[in-house]
């Protein structure tokens, strides 16, 4: 990406990104609205930027057109499907639209049934499968061209705690070879796939780094102390919570502060969610703040 620009009439959605990628896997990290879907159709070649490019081995990926989509594969937040095939027929569907020859959809198709786990709800209809299964189905029918870039808009959006970590598993499965960017707003997505992780606010690349970078380059330190309930409004307004947790004594805070907050706080080790909220979250001084 060189200089890259979204703009929608005055308001600018992606602002002069410049970002290199290769193979493994990226994280998209921001809160709603910081243009990370934007970005992610612009590199589908959904949108058109409004200034820069995005190329892929030194050409414009406009200009390659056709012979760029062979190589992509994308899973939007909301992917449209007729309600009334079955899995196996979405795929086949899916895989005419792609021009992938019927030997080798036939083929392909029951490889990626496998491997997404639906072996026993491939003759299911789609309406009927849960929020899980259709997200497995839709990273089913990403993958059916064998893409070197894999793209993913909050994939695990909706989802329970157990097929959040299915799908962590299935994306590192399919990593291999293969560029893959994952955009979410949930720490846990990425904190563990992902080889690199992209911060993103108001249109901009705010910090990248690995995990441990981005935990090293918070200025603010972790504090953990049991206080009585009464003295919570007070800290809110003056700290940045991380977490509450309710005790038999009182209430256990997780404070971010360059200076020990508390006589009776410890020092804790920082974690990709005290990153986020730390480039992302509420400022201190905010008493009505939502934890």
């Amino acid at each position: 990406m060189i200089d890259l620009t979204k703009k929608f009439d005055d308001f600018k959605a992606v602002d002069s990104l410049n970002v290199t990628m290769t193979t493994g896997v990226y994280g998209l990290l921001g809160v709603n609205g910081a243009g990370k879907t934007t970005l992610m159709r612009m590199i589908c070649t959904l949108l058109n930027p409004t200034e820069g490019k995005i190329t892929c081995n030194g050409e414009d990926i406009i200009a390659m057109d056709g012979e760029y989509r062979k190589i992509l594969g994308y899973l939007p937040q909301d992917f449209g499907f007729y309600p009334e095939f079955s899995v196996k027929d979405y795929l086949f569907y899916i895989a005419s639209i792609k021009g992938i020859r019927p030997i080798v959809a036939k083929k392909r198709v029951k490889e990626l049934i496998a491997k997404v786990g639906l072996q026993k709800a491939e003759n299911k209809k789609m309406k009927n499968l849960s929020g899980g299964m259709k997200r497995r189905a839709g990273i089913a029918q990403a993958m059916l061209n064998n893409p070197k870039i894999l793209i993913l808009d909050e994939p695990t959006a909706g989802l329970d705690p157990n097929e959040r970590i299915r799908f962590r598993n299935l994306i590192s499965e399919l990593a291999e070879d293969r560029l893959v960017l994952l955009s979410t707003h949930i720490v846990s997505d990425i904190e563990y796939v992902a080889n690199k992780i992209f911060l993103m606010k108001d249109g901009k690349i705010m910090y990248q780094g690995t995990a441990e970078e981005l935990i090293a380059s918070m200025e603010e330190k972790v504090w953990v102390s049991t206080v009585d309930k009464t003295d919570i409004s007070h800290l809110m307004k003056n700290y940045k919570i991380a977490n509450m947790k309710s005790e038999m004594c009182g209430v256990e805070l997780r404070i971010i502060s360059k200076e020990c907050p508390l006589p009776n706080a410890q020092e804790v080790e920082a974690n990709l969610e005290d990153v986020f909220l730390y480039y992302f979250g509420e400022k201190a001084g905010n008493e009505d703040v939502t934890i």
